[in-house]
């Protein structure tokens, strides 16, 4: 293998490791962004979840009174 044949090799091997590394890039922008709706999810479920609660609470405070 001359000089010129390693090159070309290395050359190819570089734009692989390039391609691979932009694909994982992209994947993890799709992840990170699926992580922030499920998060975002779990927050507004949260709320929801403080709300009835606090209803259920201020049910069991008027039945007590009366």
């Amino acid at each position: 293998m001359n000089i010129d044949e390693r090159l070309e090799a290395l050359t190819h091997s570089v734009e692989l490791l390039a391609a691979m590394h932009q694909d994982s890039e992209k994947r993890m922008q799709r992840l990170e962004e699926l992580v922030t709706g499920i998060a975002e999810g779990t927050a507004r479920l949260l709320h929801i979840v403080q709300i009835h609660e606090q209803r259920l609470d201020d049910l069991e405070g008027n039945q007590t009174q009366q």
